[in-house]
């Protein structure tokens, strides 16, 4: 099954993004009459008869929806310093929203080697993957964020807080045995230099739990997913 994404719902009427619709009529070569499968990213799943098939224009008629809830009861934050290859970061953001992710944010930290992000492409690349692994909830895309003011806003959630470091001299515990099931969970994976101690001393102020990944040392994208699929597997 092909899925397609449109936040354009009204009443009983759809219309697709221009990159949809081009995609919809021009690449796959839907036409007027055709049915054809949708998300709004909010959980909505809809079936529909195209009803205007034009190059960058395509419009729907909805027969049949449904409205399915998040498939956790958790949610799950994963903060990663992007790495200067930036295909490196698209990659794992890809695999990411395949396996499951609520909200990624993208830190700027002191060691950062990539300090410019263009969002609205990480934003393309969660809505392919979103459709791609047929769920119907868009992952959020926060902006560029300097870590201590995302360390500073996450004082007092609810969430559980580790970040995970390479730091010999301070104390880690494994994530896997301290990731709490069914509980929020927010991971912090700093840049290919690591977080500094400041910034460590400054996330564990702020209620981060330090914690290891296992025995290997990993690249900044291999260690959010090896933190994010460790998530998964505790609440498995």
């Amino acid at each position: 099954m092909q899925l397609f994404y449109t936040p354009y719902i009204d009443g009983h009427d759809a219309s697709l993004p221009e990159d949809e619709a081009a995609h919809c009529t021009q690449v796959l070569r839907h036409r007027a009459g055709d049915l054809i499968h949708w998300v709004d990213g909010q959980g909505g799943w809809y079936e529909g008869v195209i009803t205007e098939a034009e190059k960058k224009r395509c419009v729907m008629r909805i027969t049949a929806q449904e409205h399915r809830p998040p498939e956790r009861s958790w949610r799950l934050h994963l903060a990663v310093a992007p790495t200067k290859n930036i295909d490196r970061m698209e990659w794992l953001l890809e695999k990411a929203v395949e396996i499951g992710l609520d909200i990624f944010t993208p830190l700027l930290c002191e060691r950062s080697e990539r300090r410019h992000l263009r969002t609205d492409r990480l934003e393309k690349i969660a809505v392919a993957a979103m459709k791609q692994s047929m769920q119907a909830w868009r992952p959020i895309i926060a902006p560029l964020t300097a870590l201590r003011d995302f360390t500073a806003a996450q004082t007092g959630q609810p969430s559980a807080l580790f970040i995970a470091h390479c730091m010999p001299n301070v104390p880690r515990v494994s994530l896997l045995h301290n990731c709490p099931a069914a509980q929020d969970v927010c991971i912090l994976v700093g840049p290919e230099g690591d977080f500094s101690p400041t910034e460590v001393e400054a996330a564990l102020a702020a209620g981060f739990q330090a914690v290891d990944l296992g025995p290997h040392r990993y690249r900044t994208e291999t260690a959010a997913l090896v933190a994010l699929q460790t998530a998964h597997f505790v609440n498995a």
